[in-house]
């Protein structure tokens, strides 16, 4: 519900919002006739069941069953309150809410959360001050500048420096109340034996390390001398979670969505320097390599991604592994190269952006081609032994492509290597592609069963009776056109037989007496329960839901709606009269009685 916050200022505001801009910023959407689909961000799926509609500013997944409005969809992906999902809606359109709601924090149900991010933000704003402007902080600013970073990315990413005092940071945190064994637990500070604090990071250059919401949730700290270690980052918490966030992922999601491209980094300041050279949609794993959600969390921004690491040999075998978890998500991966000893800061600065796009970017390599070349390295191809060994690997990964042209484009090359024939290279790919499909019925199963989502509401999965299909369709035509609600509450009223299906009808009589013109986006709001919404939501955007209802039609559910109402109350009758022949001991009537309930409900079940 809106809370204390006026219903017309909570539909003015979501009315000012199309869904599908909101969605987008998550979720990678596609315009299938007058809806958007994309892959579900609420459960793991590989084959679009996300639907978004601009038109009735809904969301409904018939996956997992989830739906709603665009507040429903900000408290479900992002865990806010509804008053929270308000709040964000308006900032994004520029409206203004009643000045009690303008500092609403924004974990209100969890304080100390809550005190890890202020306290993040205040240490944010403290390290680039120390950096910019104290004296201690100079060398290190002279550093990034050395390393071509402007000033303007010193800005854009508020680089930072942590002061060398290790009580400094300790005190500053105290006098801004905050406590310091939170502190230490956000990772900001350290304790010894003797229950001193200090700064974690002292001496160091701070990389703020943000969530997808641009909130600094952890700290990457790099030291400019000697200082072991090298690079130090945060801890884990329940704020950062580095197998979670991908570096620089809140900034770079515009130009995402705009290319459908994006290029994974494994260094910070090879996303600043790219950033710096025009290439927006840089990303980078927080310091481990890349994760199942991560990549998941591609796949669903993103058509295509570039690996671009380090020239080396840990980097290329790095890249390898990501390529691979990557093209196993579905996603469509290249491989960029670069030279020995190189990584893509140290190619920017040296031989400048436009050619690192041009040479290393563009000239990325498909993901097959790098993992062919990649396989070389593992053999010693003057060897007969090696070689075959090594024909059939790339022969395994041949295997696994889906357009046959692609296959004959890479079967032609081996062939032509290796002076073979390609109908036999054809002839054991077949051989392999055909093993492949008949893997146990076992293992099919678990794999189903792991992808398959967790069904929320059934409903629609199973061939439904008459009456509760009638019952359906009315309502999806009353939360359209109040005309037909104001015949069905005149000639039916609440009574439907499904009770979802009366707490629904319930609530929309009163919607349109309310003067409310027909908004299904509206009318949840006045729903609580969330299986209610998600039921409305799927009610609507089910197929065949939008076709016109003739009034024939409206008579024949109607009447059937009561006859399963009357077939319902004569049995509830019978019932009541087998227990009282029951409670006067006659059983013959009682057993008579059975009988006819029994063939009742049989009728019943045969007619519907």
């Amino acid at each position: 519900m809106a809370g204390h916050i006026p219903e017309e200022k909570v539909d003015e505001i979501r009315k000012s919002v199309d869904i599908a801009d909101v969605v987008g910023e998550y979720v990678q959407l596609k315009r299938q006739g007058r809806n958007y689909f994309g892959l579900c961000p609420f459960h793991g799926e590989n084959t679009p069941s996300f639907s978004v509609s601009s038109d009735k500013q809904i969301f409904h997944c018939f996956g997992c069953g989830k739906g709603g409005n665009v507040y429903s969809f900000l408290m479900e992906i992002e865990g806010y309150s509804f008053l929270q999902a308000v709040q964000r809606v308006a900032e994004k359109t520029g409206h203004s809410l009643p000045e009690q709601f303008n500092e609403m924090p924004v974990q209100q149900t969890d304080p100390e959360s809550q005190s890890i991010l202020d306290a993040h933000e205040w240490m944010t704003k403290l390290y680039h001050h120390m950096l910019r402007n104290s004296k201690e902080g100079k060398n290190a600013l002279q550093y990034l500048l050395d390393r071509g970073f402007t000033e303007e990315t010193i800005q854009k990413y508020q680089l930072g420096f942590s002061p060398t005092s290790p009580t400094f940071v300790a005190t500053f945190l105290e006098k801004k109340g905050f406590h310091p064994q939170t502190m230490v637990k956000a990772g900001l500070l350290n304790a010894n034996e003797k229950g001193e604090y200090f700064d974690r990071f002292r001496g160091r250059i701070m990389f703020p390390l943000r969530n997808h919401l641009g909130k600094t949730v952890a700290f990457a700290g790099r030291s400019l001398g000697d200082q072991e270690p090298k690079y130090l980052n945060s801890p884990e918490t329940d704020l950062f979670q580095k197998g979670r966030l991908l570096f620089n992922f809140d900034l770079a999601r515009s130009s995402i969505r705009k290319s459908k491209t994006m290029v994974l980094f494994e260094g910070y300041a090879d996303v600043l320097s790219a950033d710096q050279a025009g290439i927006g949609n840089g990303v980078a794993t927080m310091g481990t390599s890349i994760s199942e959600t991560q990549a998941q969390l591609i796949k669903r921004y993103a058509d295509r991604v570039i690996v671009c690491y380090d020239g080396d040999d840990a980097g290329t075998t790095a890249a390898a592994k990501a390529a691979k978890l990557l093209k196993q998500t579905g996603c469509q991966t290249n491989v960029a190269r670069l030279p020995e000893g190189l990584d893509p800061d140290d190619y920017i600065k040296k031989f400048g952006g436009d050619r690192f796009e041009r040479e290393v970017i563009e000239a990325s390599d498909p993901y097959t081609s790098f993992i062919i070349n990649f396989l070389r390295r593992n053999y010693n191809l003057q060897l007969e032994g090696d070689r075959i060994a090594y024909i059939e690997k790339v022969l395994q990964e041949i295997a696994q492509l889906e357009r046959a042209i692609e296959r004959e484009h890479y079967l032609k090359a081996l062939a032509e290597e290796f002076q073979m024939s390609i109908d036999t290279l054809k002839s054991e790919v077949e051989h392999l592609k055909a093993q492949s499909n008949a893997k146990p019925l076992q293992t099919y199963e678990r794999r189903q069963q792991q992808s398959a989502p967790v069904k929320r509401n059934s409903t629609h999965r199973k061939l439904l009776p008459a009456f509760h299909n009638a019952e359906r369709k009315l309502i999806a035509n009353m939360l359209k056109n109040p005309v037909i609600a104001d015949k069905v509450q005149e000639e039916l009223g609440g009574a439907f037989n499904i009770s979802e299906h009366q707490v629904i009808v319930t609530h929309l009589y009163a919607y349109y007496e309310d003067g409310h013109e027909p908004n299904v986006s509206q009318f949840i709001e006045r729903l609580e329960d969330q299986s209610l919404k998600d039921l409305v939501i799927q009610l609507t955007m089910s197929s065949g839901m939008d076709e016109e209802m003739s009034d024939q039609e409206i008579s024949d559910y109607l009447h059937r709606i009561r006859s399963e109402n009357t077939d319902r109350n004569d049995i509830k009758s019978l019932e009541a009269e087998q227990k009282k022949a029951e409670q006067h001991n006659d059983p013959i009537k009682a057993a008579e009685i059975a009988m006819e309930i029994l063939r009742r409900k049989q009728e019943l079940k045969n007619t519907h």
